[in-house]
């Protein structure tokens, strides 16, 4: 298979990698992270500083469903949020949409494949997410935050892009912004369908030409056992927040740790729109070659937890 060299400033950085063999061993910390979920939420909601009310809707990671989702839009309404699932099944990565290549949406640019084995199974579901988003902004009325777990948080992304007039805020969960499933462990579950997962990463990457305008938060893992570290940093868009945590892939959407930063993210929110202010600046000035440094940035923070 001959590989398509991008220019763009995110696939071109040189450490991306599949996770080290001992960060996906240290996934095993879920098991803890189930333990503290179940203690969280027998607990009543705590009496502090809480999030306005708000619109969110949840997307699952790859293989998930609504039921992966319940226990975060479960503690989300105990502090007085309107929380929904998807309301698309499991997410397959689109594997379960049947579609040609004459089916995918002029706005995603990409260059047509003789060979075609499915590449564009996510763009498909992130064409149905964005009309999920749709409903439900015309069910309630008002603007809607977006939180993704792994793939899920890509869906997200590609969903606020293309409605900034509704997607009013994205939190994402180790999701793997760069590359698709190149970077992940799951990549050979691709392969093995035949797909070029060169195509994939491009078609990604130069969806970036239309920035995201809605702020991200993006909740990252430096020891993620199933997506790389350095293909969950955005060093793209204009107004993202990375906030490093210590946590398993597949434990960072029943994670109370994980669940309070979002609240802080939230409030956060909240207090630029009581300032009137852009909490994020627009300007990217760091070297896309290397990872955020912790504290502030130009127009991307760090915070480790």
């Amino acid at each position: 298979m001959n590989q398509k060299a991008s220019t763009h400033p995110q696939a071109a950085h040189p450490a991306f990698a599949r996770p080290k063999l001992i960060h996906s061993l240290k996934e095993a910390r879920v098991m803890i992270d189930m333990v503290r979920m179940i203690a969280a939420l027998s607990r009543p909601a705590s009496g502090g500083n809480q999030p306005q009310h708000r619109q969110i809707m949840v997307f699952p990671g790859f293989g998930g469903g609504d039921a992966s989702t319940w226990p975060l839009r479960r503690h989300l309404q105990g502090l007085g949020q309107t929380a929904q699932g998807w309301g698309m099944g499991q997410n397959l990565a689109g594997s379960n949409i049947r579609h040609t290549q004459a089916d995918i949406p002029s706005h995603w640019p990409i260059t047509p494949r003789s060979r075609y084995k499915g590449e564009a199974g996510v763009i498909m579901l992130c064409e149905q997410a964005r009309q999920q988003v749709i409903a439900s902004h015309a069910t309630h009325q008002s603007p809607i935050t977006l939180i993704g777990w792994s793939l899920g948080g890509y869906v997200a992304r590609e969903v606020a892009r293309d409605l900034p007039h509704i997607v009013s805020h994205v939190i994402t969960l180790g999701s793997p912004v760069v590359g698709g499933p190149k970077y992940t462990t799951v990549a050979p579950l691709f392969r093995l369908r035949g797909m070029d997962l060169d195509w994939i990463e491009q078609a990604s990457a130069e969806r970036d030409a239309v920035p995201i305008q809605a702020p991200i938060t993006a909740i990252v893992s430096p020891s993620d056992g199933v997506v790389g570290y350095q293909a969950a940093l955005d060093r793209v868009s204009p107004q993202v927040t990375h906030i490093s945590v210590d946590a398993a892939h597949i434990g960072l959407g029943i994670n109370p740790r994980v669940w309070a930063l979002i609240s802080a993210a939230l409030i956060e929110r909240d207090a630029a729109g009581r300032d009137g202010r852009r909490v994020f600046l627009p300007e990217y000035k760091q070297d896309p070659t290397k990872p955020p440094r912790l504290g502030w940035q130009s127009a991307a923070k760090t915070r480790s937890w």
